[in-house]
C-alpha cells in the first residue's frame, strides 16, 4: 500500500502545522527529513531538511507505530510552524521522495477503516465530530466516534445469532436428542432486539434533527414583526422590514445556537389572501415549510387567522408588545421585550424532544434497522407454526443479521464509501 501525506490543519497561516504520513515508508520518510532514525514510539524535536541540505524548519516529529496507530499503520506527524511558505516547502520535499504520494479526501480515516481501526458508523460519527457546531452535536458525535452504535449493533447481532443457532441445532440433528422446542427462548431473544431497535427507529428523527439542526418557522399575518423578531434573534439584519405589508416573499433562513443546539429560524411570509401571484407563491412556501418544521412559533393576536391549526409544542406569543398596555405572552422585535422568554420556551421545548434521541443519526442507519425490524417481525409469524418451519425463520433471522453487519459497514457498503470520505478533508 502506498505511503500517504497531507497537511492535517486547516489551510493557512497559523501558529502551528500539523502534517501526517500514513504507510510502510512512513518511517523511512521521516528519517530522509530529519537526517536521524525515527523511534517506533515517540516524540522528538528535529531539524527537517529539503533534498539539497538547505534546513526546512525545527519542528516535533510524533511516531506511531502500527498497528497502534489511528489508520493501523505505521504514522509519523511533524508539527512544525504553519506558515504558508514552511507547510509548502515540507509538502513539496515529500512529494519527492519515491513511494509516497498526496492522500486522496478522507484517506487516512479509510485505512482506519481497512484496518479495523474503526467501524463504518464511527467513520461518520468522525465525520460529523469535525462538523460539529454547537454542544449538543459535539456530544452526539462523540457517542457515535466512540462506538456506541457499533456496541449496541454488535450485542443485537450476537442475540439474534444465538437465536438462529438454537433453530439451526433443531433443523441439523433432527434425529438426535437435542431440545425440539427452543421457540420461547428464541422469542424471547427475538423480542429484546426488537424492543431495542424500535427504540432507536423511533428516536431516530430527533437524533436526526441533532446532527443537522432543528427548524423553528415564525408564522402569522402580514406586518406582525415577524422579521422584526428574526432581526433581534439573529442579532443582525437577516430579514428586510417594512410596514407595506407583503415585504417578506421568500423564506429567510438564519442558523444559530440555541442552548447547544443547532437550529434554524425562518422568516416566513404573511398568511393572508391576496391576489398578488408572487406574494401568493410566497404565502403557499410559507405554509410548507411551516408544515415541515420541527417547531412553529406563532406570532399573531388571531390564531384561527393564520389557517394552520397549533401543534403540541408549538408555541404562541402576540406581537408587537412595545404598543401594548399589557406584555403578558407578547414580544417585541424592536425592544426586544419578551424575546429571552420566548428563547428559554423554545430551547426548553427542543431540549425536552433531545431527550428521546436515539444513537443512529443517519437514514443510512434507520433503513438498516427497519429492514432487521422487518425480518423480525417475519420470523416471529413464522415461529408460531412450529419446528417445521425453523428453516425459514432462521434465513429471516440471517436477513436481519446482514442489516446489522450493514449498519457498521461490514457488508454491502462499497457503493457508499466515496461518497462518505468526498466530505472529509485531505488530512484525514
Amino acid at each position: 500500500m502506498d505511503t500517504i501525506f497531507a497537511l492535517a490543519t486547516a489551510q493557512g497561516k497559523a501558529g502551528v502545522a500539523v502534517i501526517r504520513l500514513s504507510g510502510p515508508n512512513a518511517y523511512a520518510a521521516a528519517e530522509r527529513l530529519t537526517g536521524s532514525p525515527v523511534p517506533a514510539r515517540g516524540m522528538l524535536v528535529r531539524t527537517l531538511y529539503g533534498g539539497d541540505g538547505a534546513r526546512l524548519d525545527d519542528g516535533v516529529v510524533l511516531s506511531f507505530s502500527g498497528p497502534a496507530s489511528f489508520t493501523g499503520e505505521d504514522v509519523v506527524e511533524f508539527q512544525i510552524h504553519g506558515s504558508l511558505a514552511t507547510t509548502e516547502a515540507i509538502l513539496r520535499r515529500l512529494a519527492e521522495l519515491d513511494g509516497l504520494r498526496l492522500a486522496e479526501p478522507g484517506e487516512f480515516t479509510r485505512r482506519a477503516l481497512e484496518n479495523g481501526k474503526l467501524d463504518l458508523a464511527q467513520v461518520e460519527g468522525l465525520a460529523d465530530l469535525i462538523d460539529a457546531e454547537t454542544e449538543a452535536q459535539r456530544k452526539q458525535a462523540q457517542a457515535v466516534l466512540a462506538g456506541a452504535l457499533g456496541q449496541v449493533a454488535e450485542e443485537w447481532r450476537r442475540k439474534l445469532i444465538r437465536a438462529a443457532a438454537l433453530l439451526e441445532a433443531v433443523i441439523d440433528f433432527a434425529d438426535e436428542e437435542v431440545p425440539t422446542n427452543v421457540t420461547p427462548e428464541v422469542q424471547g431473544l427475538l423480542g429484546e432486539v426488537r424492543a431495542q431497535l424500535e427504540h432507536q427507529i423511533s428516536g431516530f428523527r430527533i437524533a436526526e434533527r441533532i446532527r443537522t439542526g432543528f427548524e423553528v418557522a415564525i408564522v402569522g399575518p402580514p406586518n406582525a414583526g415577524k422579521s422584526t423578531l428574526l432581526n433581534m434573534l439573529a442579532g443582525r439584519e437577516a430579514a428586510l422590514t417594512s410596514e407595506i405589508a407583503g415585504t417578506t416573499r421568500d423564506v429567510i433562513e438564519v442558523r444559530m445556537d440555541l442552548g447547544g443546539l443547532p437550529v434554524t429560524l425562518l422568516d416566513t411570509a404573511g398568511l393572508r389572501d391576496t391576489g398578488d401571484v408572487v406574494e401568493g407563491m410566497g404565502i403557499a412556501l410559507a405554509r410548507r415549510r411551516a408544515e415541515s418544521a420541527d417547531l412553529r412559533v406563532f406570532l399573531t393576536d388571531d390564531l384561527a387567522a393564520t389557517g394552520i391549526p397549533m401543534r403540541h409544542d408549538d408555541i404562541h406569543v402576540l406581537p408587537k408588545a412595545d404598543q401594548r398596555d399589557t406584555v403578558d405572552g407578547a414580544v417585541s422585535g424592536v425592544t426586544g421585550q419578551g424575546v429571552d422568554v420566548l428563547v428559554d420556551r423554545i430551547g426548553q421545548v427542543l431540549k425536552t424532544r433531545s431527550a428521546s434521541a436515539g444513537i443512529a443519526t443517519r437514514e443510512r442507519h434507520r433503513q438498516a434497522m427497519l429492514k432487521a425490524d422487518d425480518a423480525l417481525t417475519h420470523a416471529e409469524g413464522i415461529l408460531e407454526s412450529g419446528p417445521e418451519m425453523y428453516d425459514i425463520a432462521a434465513e429471516e433471522l440471517r436477513t436481519a443479521i446482514r442489516a446489522l453487519e450493514s449498519l457498521v459497514g461490514r457488508i454491502d457498503v462499497e457503493n457508499l464509501l466515496d461518497e462518505i470520505f468526498a466530505s472529509f478533508c485531505l488530512g484525514k
